[in-house]
């Protein structure tokens, strides 16, 4: 089941209670139901993502998050639409989470000219500078490096914007990592840190290659409120990313949170999984963050297994029709290749 080496306390507690966790965070059922909606609509786009895949019809490679669908979808519902996202390389669920359009995602996985990046980005650099989401690094930690500079003008600007930088575990083993929450706290910078702690960089286990875990830790020793919770309950990731971002809103400088989830499916379409058991990720399946939600939602008479059954098929379609609108969409023209490309 991971690391015998993350045993710290999570910050939160087990969310069992929906509608009182919901009036605490000044939730409506509405929202809920969004949140769940959010979450149903990622696993769908990247099931379709790995079948369209298996058909030939995407270009390059893919990182899925399937199974960390609670962490997109807390972080995600936190975001003001006048705040930076900074992704990385499994960052599909993010993008969706923050509001992109599907039918763009869609049409940038299968090269079209239509997608966010008029097919030039692909799976692993959607990006749409308009929205101010700055894009996904292949580069593993290079959006780290990205999240100072973005502070620093936001502070010389004087709003009240805040950048949210998010990487994996294994990023935060590279030296940028300090280098980055090091500037980031000495300027107090609006920077808000989320490491999605899904217990392996490409096949290495966290613990084999981390000296000091959780992370949050080392964010503490350079000064910043750190905070490691439970990545599966999405309530508790929207909690503390609520309150991150009012930190850093507020001018009172960075703020790191470490999410521990799991990511169901190998590191990318070329990993066979020879590194972990069957077992293990079995274990990990009875976790599924989006099974949790709807149970909590079913339980608290928040939503109705009729809705749960609707609201499968509504995403479903939604991602059917991206489908369609990418396979409609024209290819790039040879003749533009150059266009979109920074110098």
């Amino acid at each position: 089941m991971g690391s015998n080496k993350i045993n710290a306390a999570y910050d939160n507690e087990e969310t069992t209670d929906a509608r009182k966790k919901a009036a605490e965070l000044g939730l409506t059922n509405e929202d809920l139901v969004s949140m769940y909606e959010v979450m149903v609509e990622i696993r769908h786009f990247e099931e379709m993502a790995t079948t369209l895949y298996g058909l030939g019809k995407v270009h390059g490679t893919m990182h899925l998050s399937i199974g960390q669908e609670a962490v997109a979808a807390g972080a995600g519902f936190t975001l003001q639409d006048k705040d930076y996202l900074i992704n990385h390389h499994r960052g599909h669920g993010h993008f969706i989470a923050s509001g992109a359009d599907v039918n763009k995602m869609m049409a940038e996985f299968l090269g079209k000219e239509t997608g966010f990046c008029h097919g030039r980005g692909g799976s692993m650099h959607i990006a749409d500078v308009t929205a101010n989401n700055l894009g996904a690094q292949g580069i593993v930690a290079a959006q780290i490096a990205m999240a100072p500079g973005v502070g620093i003008a936001i502070k010389m600007r004087k709003t009240d914007q805040v950048a949210l930088v998010i990487f994996g575990d294994g990023a935060a083993n590279r030296g940028v990592f300090l280098e980055s929450l090091n500037m980031s706290s000495i300027w107090d910078l609006p920077v808000v840190y989320l490491c999605e702690n899904n217990h392996y960089g490409m096949s290495a286990e966290v613990g084999r290659v981390s000296g000091k875990v959780p992370f949050k830790d080392r964010a503490e020793a350079l000064g910043i409120p750190g905070y490691f919770i439970d990545g599966n309950d999405v309530l508790a990731v929207y909690e503390f990313m609520k309150n991150a971002f009012s930190h850093a809103r507020s001018g009172s400088g960075p703020v790191f949170v470490e999410t521990e989830t799991y990511r169901i499916l190998g590191h990318s379409k070329s990993d066979r999984n020879l590194y972990r058991t069957k077992d293990e990720i079995n274990q990990w399946k009875e976790k599924d963050p989006i099974i949790r939600f709807r149970d909590l939602l079913l339980e608290a008479d928040i939503i109705t297994v009729k809705q749960v059954d609707e609201i499968e098929k509504k995403m479903a379609k939604v991602i059917e029709d991206a489908v369609e609108f990418a396979e409609n969409s024209p290819e790039p023209n040879i003749e533009d290749v150059m266009e979109w490309v920074y110098a």
